[in-house]
């Protein structure tokens, strides 16, 4: 019989602690906790309302003590985890936990971790959109299960996909993908100006005025005020795909000068942004911030996983 963890985050996400509020489950969380207890699963609901909250639904993951003292995941567990989640950010939240959980110390790193890699296979799990309507966030790309029978159908079997992940100089990670470059009251993008480089390749050296950058592990800011950025997003391949949208003038003989855009893209392991003109504004898995220092992405393949299809749940 397998224990399953129904995992919400309360509104706001992790970072609500102290909140002071009773946060009732969603009706695609009891719907899916009561599939599973049909098909005989033990299930808990939990609404995390902190980082805390999410790090002790986490812990059950773990495996046996190792003799170098690094928590580890298990390999073996009856143990599985739905996370509920309203956007792609919440589900961030999640893995990004994970992530603190089991990533070691770079002076502890042991020799049973992969050479391009900075954690160990993190625990699968399964999401459950809370937006059932939306086509565009990450279960939709991945044409991961929507309903809850679904999903608890797939919770309960052994289809596992394993997807690459981007992990940040921040401490956080990416699971979707990120667009730099903010617009104007009117929708217009601001154009920026930063040093661009993927692995050996310079995307900009800091003199073109940029109209947005795009950092794909997935395909969902492949586009930006209708210009296709992002070629094919690929949350498998261990690359990162990286655009840059950059205004060209082009000037003909006798004919007015006309301003094209130019979308360069490369594909590598690593991304490193420098911005050159102060803030310039981003959103990273749908969460929005701003920032005038470097920020580097840099791929984890197929660190995390995901359940996929499973057959349908019987009564």
């Amino acid at each position: 019989m397998s224990d399953v963890v129904v995992l919400s985050l309360a509104e706001g996400g992790s970072g609500c602690e102290g909140c002071g509020e009773a946060c009732s489950p969603r009706t695609p969380v009891l719907v899916c906790a009561d599939e599973l207890r049909r098909a005989g699963a033990r299930v808990e609901t939990v609404t995390a309302h902190s980082d805390a909250e999410i790090d002790d639904v986490l812990a059950r993951f773990d495996g046996p003590a190792r003799a170098d003292g690094l928590t580890w995941p298990s390999a073996e567990t009856e143990q599985r985890l739905v996370v509920a989640a309203a956007t792609d950010g919440q589900l961030r939240a999640v893995v990004r936990r994970l992530v603190r959980r089991y990533a070691p110390p770079p002076s502890k790193r042991p020799d049973d971790l992969a050479a391009n890699r900075t954690v160990p296979d993190l625990p699968p799990l399964a999401i459950l959109p809370l937006d059932p309507a939306s086509t565009s966030d990450l279960a939709a790309q991945l044409g991961l299960p929507r309903t809850p029978q679904q999903v608890a159908a797939a919770v309960l079997g052994d289809s596992v996909r394993r997807l690459d992940l981007l992990r940040n100089d921040g401490g956080s990670v990416t699971i979707d993908g990120a667009l730099i470059g903010g617009a104007d009251d009117d929708g217009r993008a601001v154009p920026w100006r930063g040093r661009i480089e993927v692995d050996d390749a310079v995307l900009s050296d800091g003199s073109d005025p940029i109209l947005a950058c795009a950092i794909g592990n997935g395909a969902g800011y492949a586009e930006f005020d209708g210009l296709r950025l992002l070629s094919d997003g690929d949350p498998t391949d261990g690359r990162v795909e990286v655009a840059v949208a950059v205004p060209v003038v082009a000037r003909k003989r006798f004919r007015p000068a006309r301003v094209r855009v130019e979308v360069r893209r490369v594909r590598g392991r690593a991304v490193a942004v420098l911005p050159r003109d102060g803030e310039v504004q981003f959103l990273d898995d749908g969460v929005g911030g701003s920032t005038s220092r470097k920020r580097s992405w840099w791929t984890e393949p197929g660190a995390w996983a995901v359940y996929a299809a499973g057959a349908a749940v019987q009564g």
